[in-house]
């Protein structure tokens, strides 16, 4: 398949560039995939698009503020985005203009030493252990789409509010909707809720470019499944109840379980799992998403779900409608 079959237009005034006041009040696109039909919502609406019995799987991840900015003795504002964590004192790391033995110094007694890495990769050495500082340090990784610098709201809103296991350098956007508020409305019309942990990476920010689909290199990240969340899976699709997963990251973590009985377990471990089209799920029914950039995995993705052309004609009715894209942007509900 050619990567550019995923492609559209997504003009610049589309993208979200802040949250909402209020999360539960974004717009919610409703596409039913049998009947090819599209609605329009808004996400405080969710629990009456959910049906009692259905099981709801969040992921848990916690974005960490892994964005710093230091100087060196010949360098000014050098901007350090840490990806993957090697050690208490040492992560993988991106930046410009990287340079091997550049010592960086992001002020508080806080520096760091670059080396190179495997496969072109660079590392930073800290000279204490990251947890004692990120976040006094760090800043929250806002994409590259959004054209600005995390401000004090990101801090709040740029992180679900069911956020509990830290690693991920991205948020599970379709995660940031949810207020307790609504999480406690769910559960009382007789919704089971789960949670699973995928640390989203720096994957998630890149657009394919190979031209072929099946050249691209997925990226990895990490994922658990607990005994609990497995066992209501099981339980689940042995009853014909819908599994809904909030998020393309929930997606990878549940299809990422190989299986021969077609039973769902427990993991801890890493997953590099590239959902295209054509493609079987096996443990999710519903998906609730946000927007994805053209030429995006995450937009294979739903794609693989609700088949290409229905997606590109939902986006192309939401740019219509004028929902917003991308991380702070609406939401779509899909079954």
């Amino acid at each position: 398949m050619k990567t550019n079959e995923f492609n559209y237009d997504l003009p610049h005034e589309l993208i979200a560039y802040y949250p909402l006041k209020d999360r539960t009040q974004s717009k919610l696109l409703v596409l039913n995939r049998e009947k090819n039909s599209i609605k329009h919502k808004n996400f405080f609406d969710l629990p009456n698009c959910l049906e009692s019995g259905d099981l709801l799987v969040l992921n848990d991840t916690k974005v960490i503020p892994a964005r710093l900015i230091g100087n060196s003795e010949s360098r000014y504002d050098i901007e350090v985005l840490l990806t993957k964590r090697i050690s208490d004192k040492k992560w993988q790391a991106l930046l410009k203009k990287p340079k091997e033995g550049l010592n960086i110094d992001f002020g508080n007694g806080v520096s760091g030493s670059l080396e190179k890495g495997e496969e072109n990769s660079w590392i930073i050495g800290f000279n204490q252990e990251v947890d004692t500082f990120l976040s006094s340090v760090g800043n929250m990784p806002l994409p590259p789409y959004i054209e600005r610098s995390a401000e004090e709201l990101d801090k709040e809103r740029y992180q679900t509010v069911y956020a509990k296991s830290e690693g991920a350098i991205a948020a599970p956007t379709a995660g940031l909707h949810f207020s307790e508020q609504l999480l406690t409305e769910i559960s009382e019309r007789g919704i089971q809720i789960e949670r699973v942990t995928l640390h989203v990476g720096i994957g998630t920010f890149r657009p394919v470019k190979s031209e072929n689909i099946e050249d691209h290199e997925m990226h990895s990240e990490y994922i658990e499944i607990s005994n609990k969340t497995a066992d209501a899976i099981n339980s689940a699709k042995k009853d014909g109840r819908r599994v809904v997963a909030v998020g393309t990251t929930v997606v990878r973590a549940l299809e990422s379980i190989k299986s021969d009985d077609e039973l769902m377990s427990s993991f801890s471990g890493y997953t590099d799992i590239f959902i295209v089209p054509p493609y079987k799920f096996r443990f999710v029914d519903v998906l609730i998403t946000n927007f994805h950039m053209p030429r995006s995995t995450l937009l294979m993705l739903v794609s693989a779900f609700a088949g290409k052309d229905l997606i590109l004609k939902a986006y192309e009715e939401a740019k219509k409608s004028g929902y917003r894209f991308l991380s702070y942007g609406d939401a779509m509900f899909i079954y």
